[in-house]
């Protein structure tokens, strides 16, 4: 007999192995079942990803303001020392306060 032939036998035994229709059923299910998965878990990838990059934004931004309220108040403490002083000089060549209130900056009352 020739070898490369297979007998009834043979074939009815390699059917027993074969899965079947319900079986050929689960296993798409369960190929499709992990391909969502490989989806959902790159989609999840991608939002998350999103997410951080947003979260950097924010956090730059915040940075950014927090740098510009501190140089703001070393301006306005600055501002404020300087006015002290020249509150001083006033003082001593004899300003007196309502005068200057009244008549020189108006538009500060």
């Amino acid at each position: 007999m020739d070898d490369t032939v297979l007998d009834v036998d043979q074939v009815e035994n390699l059917i027993k192995f074969c899965p079947t229709k319900e079986e050929m059923e689960l296993l798409k299910v369960s190929e499709f079942k992990r391909s969502l998965n490989t989806v959902n878990s790159a989609c999840n990838e991608k939002l998350a990803s999103q997410y951080q990059k947003e979260a950097d934004k924010c956090n730059s931004g915040m940075e950014t303001c927090e740098e510009v309220r501190e140089k703001a108040e070393e301006a306005l403490s600055a501002q404020m020392k300087l006015t002290a002083m020249w509150e001083i000089r006033a003082h001593q060549k004899g300003w007196r306060e309502k005068v200057a209130k009244s008549n020189a900056f108006p538009y500060f009352i």
